[in-house]
């Protein structure tokens, strides 16, 4: 830290309690000045022949028989006087960052320029400022600090200014050229250290990071704070993410970690104010600046401190143009009322309504909307789009499980994504799942509550409206935003043996990856080495059985409503009256299993032996068939393949 010392007398000034200092000295005192609460017993003549406003209050007193001064607004109090005092006096005294605004301004109250004495307390402490304090980094700041209390002398006489200008403009020059002390708690990123193999440790040079002013400047106030960043990228030079990152650490450094302190009355302006100056710096443009993760959890703050409304529209349209950079947890932001919901869903909606907007503008408005009308031949989307569509996808699965949670704003936050965005819908299905979980469960206690309550309807109606099942045009509503064609196989499994389900998806499942698997093995039976053409082959089989095999696979399922008809469902053993089965008892299958049996069987041709497997609930393995069932011509087994009975 700087400093500058004045005069070379020892220091007479003493005291007499905490309210009365004196000068030690063999002539007696001949004027009394009034500071604040303390009362200074002084010497008319050194303080006369340096203060011309002392000059103009001494010779008022005389007129009116008084030796006491009155100084009640007197900038910086009896400490910046007494300063003063002795330095008139020629005794020794020590000015740094601490001190050296309050004296300034002391001095111009009192007036105490060149054109009463010359070499006068202004003219050094000018000397002082400018030389020294708004040379150094550290010193610049801590003289802004002191500044807020000795307002409004200390913006009359442009120190705060002058510190500002000092601050922004050390803070602009190339990092290689810092050669001052700064504060970096913060761990430095690998690209910031230059640190080489082999040398000594005396040796070892550190590259100075290119925010490494953030953390210094955390300490001001959030007006003067303001100020100093509005200086900042008003020079130019400075990166955006390092705007970002400095918005970052004061933010960490003032906002407080919990909720309830958050909130809390004796705080809520001041956050506010405080969120609402963040946001009003953040940089402007899209690639640059903080990250989405900050953004949102800003926008969590801003929506618990009741910022203004047009701030937090700014903030959520920053938002939308780096959704791709978000993770699930950023995103579950807590619901105010009156929405019912754990999770503000309204809000998520809107920045990804707004994310969709900006990518058919950059993509094309005929790209977009054909991924949004959910053609066949989806086109692959932006590695952007394509982590919107996994973000949805994983909010979608944490929200799922909201029992307030309404079926159309599940479907319109599925939908709000073209289908671009999911090339696989396994994090769909699994939203799905949780979803219908939810209803399923709902279901039960609802039995389970009418069981515990017996006849006590009242409060079995309550039990149903605190949880609200779905009905089965609702599951088949959610099932529909799902392409069975776009599971991978292990989601495909899953969703074939998933009791909630509607049966109609189970028979899609089943039907698909059967021809899917079938189709791929002739392709490779037939043309093991044309690796193109078996694809191209692939593609072709996966979509013409579901154009050409409709009324087939209807057939099936009035087949399987018979099979459902003609078997208990409660998984109880059973009796029949078969001949292949010599105990008169079996287990009853799974409903996919019995399923899969049957579509295995059609695609195979065979009606004789797997329609009794299908009868009594076999197991039968493709393995088992007759030989001659398995050979065929190209064009014979295509026809086999996809005709249902």
């Amino acid at each position: 830290m700087k400093f500058m010392k004045l005069g070379s007398k020892p220091d007479a000034f003493q005291a007499d309690g905490k309210s009365v200092r004196y000068v030690s000295s063999e002539l007696a005192t001949d004027v009394i000045i009034n500071v604040g609460e303390v009362k200074f017993c002084l010497h008319k003549f050194p303080l006369l022949s340096r203060s011309n406003r002392l000059q103009k209050l001494v010779s008022k007193a005389s007129e009116e028989s008084s030796d006491e001064i009155q100084m009640a607004d007197f900038p910086g109090g009896p400490k910046a006087f007494e300063i003063c005092a002795k330095f008139c006096y020629g005794m020794t005294v020590t000015l740094n960052a601490y001190n050296v605004v309050a004296a300034r301004c002391a001095a111009e109250y009192l007036e105490m320029t060149e054109d009463v004495d010359r070499g006068n307390l202004i003219f050094k402490i000018e000397v002082f400022l400018n030389s020294s304090i708004f040379r150094s980094w550290k010193d610049s700041i801590i003289v802004l600090q002191t500044t807020k209390s000795l307002l409004p002398w200390s913006e009359d006489l442009k120190i705060i200014g002058r510190c500002i200008d000092s601050i922004a403009s050390k803070t602009s020059v190339d990092p290689a050229n810092v050669s001052w002390s700064y504060t970096f708690n913060r761990k430095l990123a690998e690209a910031d250290k230059i640190v080489e193999d082999g040398m000594k440790f005396r040796e070892k040079i550190e590259s100075v990071p290119k925010d490494w002013w953030v953390e210094d400047i955390c300490e001001l106030d959030i007006d003067l704070y303001k100020r100093v960043m509005i200086a900042v990228k008003s020079k130019g030079r400075m990166d955006g993410a390092v705007i970002g990152e400095a918005l970052k650490t004061y933010a960490v450094r003032w906002l407080p970690d919990s909720i309830d302190a958050l909130v809390s009355d004796a705080h809520t302006w001041r956050n506010k104010s405080l969120v609402e100056t963040i946001i009003c710096l953040l940089p402007t443009d899209k690639g640059m600046g903080c990250s989405c993760s900050f953004l949102l959890k800003l926008l969590k703050v801003a929506i618990l401190v009741g910022t203004d409304e047009t701030l937090k529209e700014e903030l959520v349209k920053k938002i939308s143009l780096k959704l791709h950079e978000a993770c699930v947890s950023d995103l579950l932001i807590p619901a105010k009322s009156p929405q019912i919901t754990i999770y503000d869903v309204e809000l998520v909606q809107s920045i990804v309504s707004r994310f969709a907007i900006h990518e058919k503008c950059n993509w094309g408005s005929d790209v977009v909307d054909k991924n949004m009308k959910g053609t066949d031949n989806f086109i692959l989307g932006s590695a952007s789009l394509l982590n919107v569509g996994r973000l949805i996808d994983g909010y979608l699965a944490e929200i799922a499980s909201d029992p307030n949670l309404t079926l159309s704003s599940f479907i319109n936050l599925s939908t709000s994504i073209p289908d671009s965005a999911r090339p696989i819908h396994d994090g769909l299905y699994k939203a799905i799942d949780i979803y219908l979980k939810v209803g399923f469960h709902s279901i039960c206690q609802i039995l389970l509550a009418m069981v515990q309550l017996s006849l006590d309807l009242s409060r079995v109606a309550t039990v149903i409206l605190e949880h609200p099942s779905l009905s089965k045009a609702d599951r088949k509503k959610v099932c529909s935003l799902m392409d069975v064609k776009k599971l991978t196989m292990d989601a495909s499994m899953h969703a074939a043996q998933n009791e909630r389900l509607p049966l109609r998806v189970v028979v899609q499942v089943l039907f698909f990856e059967q021809v899917r698997t079938s189709a791929s093995a002739r392709s490779v039976k037939d043309h093991p080495r044309d690796t193109s053409r078996s694809t191209t082959n692939t593609d072709e089989e996966c979509e013409k059985p579901a154009a050409e095999n409709c009324k087939s696979l209807k057939n099936q399922m009035m087949s399987q409503m018979k099979l459902n008809e003609e078997f208990p469902t409660n998984g109880k053993l059973t009796k029949r009256n078969n001949k292949s089965s010599r105990s008169g008892v079996q287990l009853l299958p799974s409903r996919s299993r019995r399923i899969f049996d049957k579509l295995w069987a059609v695609g195979k041709g065979g009606h004789g032996e797997n329609k009794s497997s299908e009868t009594s609930g076999s197991s039968q393995s493709p393995t088992s068939m007759a030989p001659g069932d398995t050979k065929s011509s190209g064009s014979s087994s295509r026809q086999r393949r996809h005709s249902i009975s």
